[in-house]
This record gives structure tokens, C-alpha cells and sequence, in this order.
């Protein structure tokens, strides 16, 4: 079902002409993009009529399959998204227009297979769990630490850690003599979804440490900055994957960051996404946002059915996140480009460390399980992980100055 669209005028709004777009069924990126950001303007100056003119055409050419339907292509099925954010936008401004908002049931909760398939999907979270676990394997490498204890901010519910633990068990020096993992339990309320509680997580992983001979203790803790002292041979990393862009402000992330390096660590490990989306401009989001939220739904597009399950799932979290950093007027995602997190990252008393060879080969081992549109590049000490040469998801590696 389309989007529906009304306000107090009973008659079909006409469509405006948009520069440099010939209207019809269907709209290549580029027009889309020029429509979203038509209807932004119209937003941001309270222009109720053109709002719902440019409204009425994307809904037009937007997939009607959005939502679950499995309809369109990756441009059609990404539009219909925003359509969805703009007409909750436009709602907030005036109760007239019908608003859906996420047009759909909350996200539900996964089971740890369902996680694992999720997660799989796309190299989305496994290339920074891949560089982060190399960097800290060589982290311990040199020999003067003999115990690890990693302080993990994450969003994945451990899914980083069996490799890991993995790892170590393979490790040529043995195994350290303790690994503690750290988890926060506070974490930001975003998809996925895991059905099984922290407890439960925390004695599997222990479960699979001993069946791989790893020594290993599991702690969650919701004040992660009032750790316990180390012993002196223990090496503390802190892991913060996909977890920095929830914090509110710069305020935040700058104190953050400094209680990080408070806390002594041999290594802090920064994954997150490669995108500018924190402008207070709703224009420039919604620029910002389409032309990076395109690349997964591009690349779900060149392996998985329209009408696939998995895909829909995976495109209504999407959604979400449209509707988070463009549907409402406190967005609580605010996306921060690997450039810009270094600068903050400096500033609070860090230096680069490059991830070694090792990493690399194999973080490109796991893009060769992936479609061929994958690619990783370095910028600075940073790697990258591209789609189509197109910046996604940033991972970078720090030790205090």
C-alpha cells in the first residue's frame, strides 16, 4: 500500500517540475534525490502545498512494496523509506497530513542463529570485528602482556567474541592466561534485537572459551568507567563498535573520549560508520543520509530476491534509521565520518596506531566471501570498507600519546 497522503484539500495535489527530472513511474537516484531534498526545503520553510505536491510525486514513483510488500527497485524501495520519514516530519508540523511512520511493526527480537544470518548478510559489522580482533591479537603479540582484558561497546550482543576467542586458541605463544571481556549493558535501543538475555550470552561465550582452552571471565557492567585496577600484566582494550554515533553531542563524545583515556588502556578500537549525518540542516541529512543509506540497499539488491525475507528485514532497519535521523525532529543517530571522529579522537590524548599486514589480508579474506562490489582501502592508518568505491564503515586503532 502507498503511502497515503492528505490534508484538508480533497483534490490531488499538481506535481511540481523538478529540475533535470522528466517525471514518470520510475526515477534514477539522482532525480529522487533532488525530489527529497525539494520537499526538506519545503519542510524546513513550513510551505505545507509544495510539502505535499513534491510528496505526491515521490509517492508515485516510491516502491509499494516498502515496509514488507517486497516491490520495486533498490531507488524505488529506498524513496518510499523517506516518503515514509518526510510525511511523519510533515505530521509533527501539521496533524492534517496522515503520518505512518515507520509503516510497520517494531523490530522484533532475533535468536542467536537468526543474529548470526543477520550479521552475515553483509561484511557491514564482520569487517570491523575482523580488523578490531586482529589489532588486539597483535596487540598481546609482543609478550608484555600475559592477560587481555577487552571493555566492549558494542550493539552486536558479542558476536565479535567467538572468533576471538577463536583465535587466541590458535595463537603460536598459547592462549593469554585470562581473557576478560567487558560488555556494557547499557546499550542504544537499535536493531538487532537479541531474544536471549546478557547472563545467557555471557555463559556461552564462556562455555565455547573452554572448549577452546582459553581461560576467560565475563562481566556486564552499566558504569563502565569505574573498572577495577588490572594487574600489571594485563592489557586493557577498549572496543567501541558502531556505538560512538549515539552519543548526543559533541559534548558527549569529547567526554567520552576523555574518560577513555583515563582509564590507561593499551589500545582503544573505533569502529563506526563513514558518513557526515549531524547537520541541524534537514536538507543537508537527507542528502547525506540517501546517498549513504543507498549502499546497503544496493548491495542487497545484487544477491537477494526482492521479496527475500532476509532483505526486508534488513531494509525495514533501514527504515528505522531514516526515520530516526529524518522523521523526527530529535534524532538520536548522528552519524560522524572517520575524519572527523580522529580529530575529536586527538584531541583527547590519542595517537594512530595502523593496523599490520595481518589485518589486512584478512580483512580482504572476508570480502572475498562477500559480493564483488566490496572493496577496503587505507586513508591515513584508517581502513575503509568501500561498496562500489563508496566510503561505509571506518575502522581505526589508537594508543594514548
Amino acid at each position: 500500500m502507498k503511502t497515503n497522503l492528505r490534508n484538508n484539500n480533497t483534490t490531488p495535489p499538481q506535481p511540481l517540475p523538478i529540475r533535470g527530472c522528466h517525471i514518470r513511474t520510475t526515477l534514477d537516484g539522482s532525480c529522487i534525490e533532488k525530489l527529497l531534498l525539494h520537499c526538506s526545503a519545503a519542510l524546513e520553510a513550513a510551505d505545507a502545498t509544495v510539502a505535499q505536491q513534491v510528496m505526491w510525486v515521490i509517492n508515485n514513483v516510491a516502491s509499494s512494496g516498502a515496509g514488507g510488500g517486497g516491490g520495486g527497485d533498490t531507488n524505488q524501495r529506498l524513496a518510499s523509506w523517506f516518503l515514509r520519514a518526510l510525511v511523519s516530519r510533515a505530521a509533527a508540523l501539521w496533524p492534517t497530513f496522515s503520518s505512518l511512520g515507520l509503516g510497520g511493526p517494531p523490530a522484533q527480537p532475533m535468536s542467536i542463529t537468526e543474529l548470526a544470518g543477520y550479521v552475515d548478510l553483509l561484511p557491514w559489522h564482520r569487517f570491523g570485528f575482523c580488523a578490531a580482533n586482529r589489532a588486539i591479537i597483535d596487540t598481546i603479540s609482543g609478550g608484555d602482556h600475559n592477560k587481555l582484558h577487552v571493555l566492549d561497546f558494542g550493539v552486536a550482543h558479542c558476536m565479535q567474541w567467538p572468533t576471538l576467542i577463536d583465535s587466541l586458541s590458535k595463537h603460536p605463544y598459547g592462549p593469554p592466561s585470562r581473557l576478560r571481556i567487558t560488555i556494557v549493558s547499557d546499550r542504544p535501543p537499535v536493531p538487532p534485537f537479541l531474544d536471549v538475555p546478557l547472563d545467557e550470552v555471557g555463559v556461552r561465550l564462556t562455555n565455547f572459551a573452554r572448549s577452546r582452552g582459553v581461560p576467560f571471565e565475563f562481566r556486564a557492567t552499566s558504569d563502565p568507567f569505574t573498572l577495577d585496577g588490572g594487574d600489571d600484566d594485563e592489557a586493557l582494550i577498549v572496543n567501541c563498535q558502531n556505538w560512538l554515533r549515539y552519543l548526543p553531542d559533541s559534548s558527549a563524545r569529547d567526554g567520552f573520549l576523555e574518560k577513555v583515556r583515563k582509564l590507561g588502556p593499551e589500545l582503544v578500537i573505533v569502529v563506526d560508520e563513514d558518513s557526515n549525518v549531524d547537520s541541524r540542516s534537514l536538507q543537508k541529512r537527507v542528502s547525506e543520509c540517501f546517498n549513504y543509506v543507498w549502499i546497503p540497499f544496493d548491495a542487497l539488491e545484487t544477491f537477494l530476491a526482492k521479496d527475500d525475507e532476509r532483505r526486508i528485514e534488513y531494509e525495514a532497519d533501514l527504515g528505522r534509521k531514516i526515520e530516526c535521523i529524518v522523521g523526527s525532529s530529535r534524532w538520536t543517530e548522528r552519524l560522524e565520518s572517520g575524519a572527523r571522529w580522529a580529530e575529536r579522537i586527538r584531541g583527547a590524548g590519542f595517537k594512530r596506531a595502523a593496523f599490520g599486514e595481518g589485518a589486512v589480508e584478512e580483512v580482504k579474506g572476508l570480502l572475498n566471501e562477500h559480493a564483488s562490489g566490496w572493496g577496503m582501502k587505507r586513508e591515513e592508518d584508517m581502513l575503509v570498507l568501500t561498496w562500489k568505491g563508496h566510503n561505509s564503515v571506518f575502522a581505526s586503532a589508537w594508543v594514548p600519546c
